[in-house]
């Protein structure tokens, strides 16, 4: 019954920025952690960031210093603003919550850095 809803993607240049939501609903328990992923054509689905519902937050190397992760736990809301963003960035982006062992994941929003 969790649903989660992506939006905010879309074509920006090369040293842009760009603000991703994902709204989670179908729950009244608070989620434990919510996170980013990303996928690029010919590529293995990969970690961007993720964050705990106490705020501590985990970013991958490429996009340590360029990409923010926080999260609104009363409107169970997980943001992601990047900054500098670089060709290599473009992908398809996927939000994932858990509650527990249990996981849901969004069906994600495109994402393309080009000139």
């Amino acid at each position: 019954q969790v649903q989660l809803v992506e939006s905010g993607g879309g074509l920006v240049q090369p040293g842009g920025s760009l603000r991703l939501s994902c709204v989670a609903s179908g729950t009244s328990f608070r989620f434990n952690t919510m996170g980013w992923y990303r996928q690029a054509p010919g590529k293995q689905r990969e970690l961007v960031a993720h964050i705990t519902s106490g705020g501590t937050t985990n970013y991958a190397d490429s996009v340590k210093g360029r990409f923010t992760i926080s999260r609104d736990n009363a409107k169970n809301t997980v943001y992601l603003e990047m900054s500098s963003l670089k060709p290599e960035d473009t992908a398809v982006y996927y939000c994932k919550a858990t509650i527990g062992a249990r996981f849901w994941w969004g069906q994600g929003t495109q994402v393309t850095v080009s000139s």
